[in-house]
């Protein structure tokens, strides 16, 4: 199983907008990312989760138009900001399909180190706004890290 960890893209502050819709930059980071990773790593993204946040679905329609995966996108519980995190753990137990979640800090980081470290108070992956983290779980239920894209790292 392939899971693509996507922290949403940059959002407009609280003051500015209460919804918190993605900036220009934001929407440039996350095309210009998934557009890459799409070119040049192939992911065989089933269906695309995201939280309830307005920046969040944002993100992940972006992500869709670039991805396409056949069972499109759906809203998920368990993906907000203070959710439990072994709420979505228990979920990718069940699951053998590639997934992309697109989510928030602090609850990425902490899922990160449930699923890499057993524990969720270990924090092994920094995420970037707009940037996908690549995890694989082989047969015997272990995770590790492939790879991971930035916004940072590619052109504009």
């Amino acid at each position: 199983m392939h899971l693509y960890l996507v922290q949403h893209a940059e959002a407009k502050r609280e003051e500015e907008d209460p919804e918190r819709p993605l900036t220009e930059k934001g929407r440039d980071d996350i095309a210009r990312v998934s557009r890459f990773v799409a070119q040049h790593a192939v992911p065989r993204v089933v269906r695309i989760l995201h939280s309830g946040k307005t920046r969040a679905r944002q993100t992940a329609e972006i992500l869709a138009d670039h991805f396409r995966p056949p069972g499109g996108l759906q809203q998920q519980d368990g993906l907000a900001p203070l959710d439990d995190p072994r709420i979505i753990a228990r979920l990718l137990a069940e699951s053998s399909e590639d997934l992309a979640l697109v989510g928030h800090l602090p609850h990425l980081s902490k899922l990160s180190g449930l699923l890499l470290c057993g524990n969720e108070g270990r924090m092994p992956v920094e995420f970037t706004m707009g940037g996908i983290v690549a995890l694989a779980r082989d047969a015997s239920g272990v995770w590790s890290v492939r790879w991971a894209i930035v916004p940072d790292v590619l052109p504009r």
